[in-house]
């Protein structure tokens, strides 16, 4: 790949952290407290707040939740050496290629199916239902780009793959399957100036004209604070990555309430619904922990749902 720059640098991080607990986490928690990984995205911290929101409302557990985690196989590594008891929200097609290492499915019933069973037998984790969202990649664009280039589907990328600098999801760079190495594949070309970036800081970076175009979650509320145009993924390269938690099988047995508590969750929230949770914490600034809370009391804690 043409300019995958610090690449290097990250991989010794990441295989630093490997194989190690998290400070200050797994050897405070008692079983009275649930920890709970948020993660790096405003999505994953209100999810993460949410979880921890109905936790403590039905059961008389206490929640820890752990953000800031910057890759789903850092998130992984948590549960597995147990600073965290539950995945607050993990993705279809993102865990299918980085965590199980298994080619892309492109129907949702299957990709869930997919990561159901193997987490089940791998990992003795069970993945929950969706919580009805889907938070695909997009790429991204400003206005005036799309307009100077006539931009409309990713395939309209090529005409001008030498001409853009493009940000992208660190992780996604390197991540087999439905990472840069398939996109490039799939799609026939690459980009003559790809950078890794932290997947929070690329809409800001595209908005402020330091970035041509940049890989972002659908679900962003930053899409529409920032005015910015999708493209389409023409060719379908992108699998399903629906929303679930996940939680440790042993927990979910021990604790059958906690798991309920959870799974109240399931089918509640569709991707609408996300992006304005998203916009209000990114446009309106308000914490991703008081707009989970302001949901939670809104909605009843969804005390009809069984």
């Amino acid at each position: 790949m043409k300019k995958i720059k610090h690449f290097l640098l990250f991989l010794g991080g990441l295989l630093l952290l490997a194989g190690c607990s998290f400070p200050g986490l797994a050897s405070n928690q008692s079983d009275d407290t649930i920890a709970i990984t948020g993660g790096i995205t405003t999505e994953m911290q209100i999810m993460g707040s949410m979880v921890a929101g109905m936790v403590e409302h039905y059961t008389d557990k206490q929640t820890t939740v752990i953000n800031n985690l910057g890759t789903t196989n850092i998130t992984h590594e948590a549960m597995m050496n147990g600073d965290a008891d539950v995945s607050a929200i993990r993705y279809t097609g993102t865990d299918i290629a980085s965590t199980l290492l298994l080619p892309p499915e492109k129907d949702p019933a299957k990709a869930l199916e997919v990561v159901k069973k193997e987490f089940k037998e791998r990992y003795n984790q069970e993945w929950m239902d969706s919580f009805g969202f889907d938070n695909t990649y997009v790429f991204l664009v400003r206005k005036d780009t799309a307009e100077e280039y006539n931009l409309e589907t990713v395939s309209d990328l090529e005409a001008v793959a030498d001409e853009l600098t493009v940000g992208a999801d660190r992780a996604w760079m390197t991540r087999e399957g439905d990472g840069y190495p398939g996109f490039t594949e799939e799609y026939g070309f690459e980009f003559d100036s790809i950078m890794p970036m932290q997947i929070g800081l690329v809409y800001d970076a595209v908005a402020a004209h330091r970035m041509d175009a940049v890989l972002g979650y659908s679900t962003d509320g930053r899409i529409a604070s920032y005015g910015l145009v999708m493209l389409e993924d023409d060719r379908q390269f992108f699998p399903p990555y629906d929303a679930s938690p996940i939680i440790k099988g042993e927990l979910a047995e021990r604790e059958p309430e906690v798991k309920e508590a959870i799974d109240r969750l399931a089918g509640t929230i569709d991707t609408e619904t996300m992006q304005e949770l998203n916009y209000e914490s990114d446009n309106n600034l308000v914490e991703p922990s008081i707009v989970a809370e302001r949901f939670l009391q809104e909605n009843n804690y969804f005390e009809d749902e069984e």
